[in-house]
């Protein structure tokens, strides 16, 4: 078993412009970003390389259509692929950096042979995915109307690059659904059967910081965010090493077929299911881990354990407000076929639950949140 594993080295810079400076970027890169990015805090430094920008491609979150897209278009002298951006960029990026690209589903379906072909740099500018430091990429396979993860230790990044100063524009929806994303990559891998007291210093620690933010901004209001960013990049950089080898596990597996298929961004699609599967876990298995992180939530929030994820809601509703599943247009009779996407093909994610969940359980989930 790992008991602990560092993947890649990260980099932190006060400003853009040290990063560009200390990584020597130009001839042989390419960056792929979003203009609204780039223009703000990269234009003016007239970088000497080709620049791609993901939405020429597409809105929303990344797809196997949206990657062969993209690729096509890459030139092919390049040795360094940098990807500035949130969740999509890095999961696009991870692919961009193999040996054999497209077809992208092909990679999904083990059709094609996983090699490091590029140097990879990923530097985040949402709070909340940790792909800097994981090796997974989710896309959307249009083809087969599902969202599927790849993990392979080809994709890890070589290094990771934390600037806190391009998280100040981020829009609060955004900061919203990617800290919750992150606040649940830190629940779940705490909870892992597969994690351990080191990965678990992580979960517990991004756990903390970004409840006490939370507290701050529903006592202070959203611009209390503000000056507590680089907390918040912590936070989800410390998250995404807590699920790196642990995973996660049941909340996202069932986020995925909501997130496909009504277009829901995936820390919100996250939060839907959040306190469902909590509430499924405890009612099967009330001690262990769980007990041991329920009173550690209360403890932040000043509560009970028997009202923890009440609370809890009541704290994160403050920053996102919670919807039932009818709420986003999903019909009742979608929800078994909902389940038995995720135990067909979720389970990479489904094997790392607190306790193992039945096609029963994931469809009672579903319909205890509708």
């Amino acid at each position: 078993m790992i008991e602990l594993q560092l993947k890649p080295a990260i980099h932190s810079f006060d400003t853009c412009r040290e990063f560009v400076e200390d990584f020597k970027i130009g001839k042989g890169d390419l960056i792929i970003t979003n203009q609204y990015i780039y223009d703000p805090n990269f234009k003016d430094l007239h970088l000497d390389c080709p620049v791609i920008f993901q939405e020429k491609y597409g809105l929303g979150e990344p797809s196997d259509e949206m990657a062969d897209a993209i690729y096509h278009d890459m030139p092919k002298d390049i040795t360094r692929i940098i990807g500035i951006g949130g969740g999509t960029i890095m999961d696009l990026c991870k692919l961009f950096a193999l040996e054999k690209v497209s077809p992208v589903v092909d990679l999904f379906e083990g059709k094609t042979e996983i090699k490091k072909g590029k140097e990879l740099v990923l530097v985040p500018t949402t709070c909340g995915t940790g792909s800097e430091v994981t090796n997974v990429s989710v896309m959307a396979l249009i083809s087969l109307n599902t969202k599927k993860g790849l993990a392979n230790d080809a994709m890890y990044a070589d290094k990771g690059v934390l600037i806190a100063d391009l998280l100040k524009t981020l829009p609060f929806k955004v900061f919203a659904t990617s800290s919750i994303d992150a606040l649940i990559h830190a629940v779940e891998s705490a909870l892992s059967p597969d994690s351990n007291a080191s990965f678990r210093m992580f979960s517990y620690h991004a756990i903390e910081l970004i409840l006490k933010g939370y507290i701050a901004i529903r006592d202070n209001g959203q611009d209390a965010r503000i000056p507590l960013m680089k907390d918040f990049l912590l936070a989800s950089n410390w998250a995404g090493i807590a699920f790196s080898v642990p995973g996660c596990a049941a909340v996202h597996a069932m986020s995925y077929p909501l997130g496909a298929k009504y277009h829901v961004p995936h820390g919100e699609s996250n939060y839907a299911m959040f306190t469902g599967v909590m509430n499924c876990y405890m009612s099967i298995k009330s001690d262990g881990e769980i007990a041991k992180l329920n009173a550690f939530i209360a403890d932040i929030l000043g509560c009970s354990t028997d009202n923890v994820y009440e609370e809890l809601e009541k704290l994160l509703n403050n920053i996102l407000q919670k919807k039932a599943l009818h709420e986003y247009g999903v019909k009742e009779e979608e929800l078994k076929d909902f389940a038995q996407s995720v135990i067909n093909n979720q389970q990479r994610l489904m094997k790392h639950s607190f306790v193992p969940l039945t096609f029963k359980d994931v469809y009672e989930i579903y319909k205890s949140l509708y």
